[in-house]
């Protein structure tokens, strides 16, 4: 793994000029090369060959292309962000039918195809006739978000702002603070407070904009589900612990203080793994010796309507430890560390900053060396980096969080 970095390894004597020297490395590595579609918009992932392909990680999603333009946004470049949102409100402008529909009970919502699609052609704007699940509330909260913190820096015309309201009124139609939707990780579905909080995010960030007892909505059910992703009474369901939790503390910032506190400590006691972080217990996707039990076109198949098949090739305790969460932990205590000085904040933010370097690529790598995986699972008994490899949401994050560090230093 990343351990080939050697001199350029993280401490608590680093300067920001030794940031900045280790983020101009990975740079002329490669670790950080966004490909970028004609209209602005990210695929999934960067790979390349047959079996990459079948996976469909060159489609793009919502939700991905969200956090990394965000990230963009965030050190320096918004003309990349503002032009990835423009493309995606040209998509739900193409597709506003899927928003009205639901709006006015033309169709059943409780079919995600009929739903407004999260994963799509981004080359042509076009929907994909493939069965996904859509019911995915937060993903189209990002959209909403990141469309509200850009407002100020573009001005949406008349037409875009007609598109975001009728997103907002969808979200109201399906009542988003109660309603069963797939999430981050595209699964079953169940009423989740990472979901939630999404929209919630975006509420707050439009401020006035929208009727302020969605917020309200928003608000109640995550102060009745947190620290928990999932409180119904079916074990399907029930979730004590998920690492997309870490996303309402950043970059959505809707959750703070003890709350915080809670969520990261649930995550590093229960999730953290050696070479990643678990997304949950008991994850089955990428799980010990996936290649050899499903085939390449199955492997990133749509498994929300029933996990069982997939669930029973998980060996107890050896799920993927994904490469997606430390730099949001890193990033967390690094906001810490600017409002206490405390030393141990900065030494946490060292800590998993440094456990994100070395999740990435060694020299040697089929990938290519300084990659960034989805995350590591275990093949014959070694955790290696999984097909997906780089993906662009992980360069994001790790980007971000040594972003943030030079910041804190400089």
């Amino acid at each position: 793994m990343g351990k080939d970095l050697g001199a350029h390894a993280l401490h608590e004597t680093s300067s920001a000029q030794d940031v900045t020297r280790l983020l101009t490395f990975l740079e002329e590595q490669g670790t950080f090369r966004f490909p970028t579609l004609a209209n602005g918009l990210f695929s999934a992932a960067a790979g390349a060959g047959a079996e990459f392909e079948v996976t469909g990680y060159r489609h793009v999603w919502v939700r991905d292309n969200i956090h990394i333009a965000n990230a963009h946004a965030e050190w320096g470049e918004t003309n990349k962000a503002i032009a990835a949102i423009r493309s995606l409100m040209a998509f739900y402008l193409g597709h506003q039918h899927r928003l009205t529909d639901i709006i006015s009970g033309r169709v059943d919502p409780t079919e995600p195809m009929h739903r407004p699609h999260i994963r799509f052609n981004g080359d042509q704007l076009q929907e994909l006739d493939e069965k996904w699940s859509h019911a995915q509330n937060d993903a189209l909260g990002a959209f909403l978000w990141l469309s509200g913190k850009l407002a100020h820096e573009c001005q949406w015309s008349a037409v875009e702002l007609k598109v975001l309201d009728l997103m907002a009124e969808y979200l109201r139609t399906v009542e988003f603070w109660q309603d069963e939707d797939s999430g981050h990780w595209e699964e079953v579905r169940k009423v989740a407070a990472s979901s939630i909080g999404v929209v919630t995010a975006a509420l707050n960030v439009w401020g006035g904009r929208f009727d302020p007892n969605l917020k309200e909505h928003g608000q109640r059910a995550l102060a009745s589900i947190l620290p928990s992703e999932c409180i119904q009474a079916d074990p399907a369901k029930s979730r004590r612990y998920d690492a997309a939790l870490l996303f309402l503390i950043y970059p959505y910032r809707v959750v703070s203080g003890s709350m915080a506190e809670q969520i990261v400590r649930d995550v590093t006691t229960n999730l953290m793994g050696e070479y990643g972080v678990r997304r949950y217990l008991g994850d089955s996707y990428w799980c010990a010796d996936y290649k050899d039990k499903l085939s390449a076109d199955v492997r990133t198949a749509d498994f929300s309507d029933n996990l069982s098949m997939r669930d029973k090739l998980l060996e107890p305790g050896l799920e993927a430890q994904w490469c997606l969460f430390d730099p949001i932990i890193s990033i967390h205590y690094g906001l810490r560390y600017d409002q206490t000085r405390d030393p141990q904040d900065r030494q946490q933010q060292l800590h998993y900053l440094n456990r994100s370097l070395s999740q990435l690529t060694s020299i040697d790598s089929r990938f290519g060396a300084y990659r960034c995986p989805e995350s590591y699972f275990c093949e014959k008994g070694t955790y290696v980096p999984n097909d997906i490899c780089p993906l662009l949401w992980t360069q994001a994050n790790l980007k971000l969080a040594l972003t943030h560090l030079v910041r804190s230093l400089t």
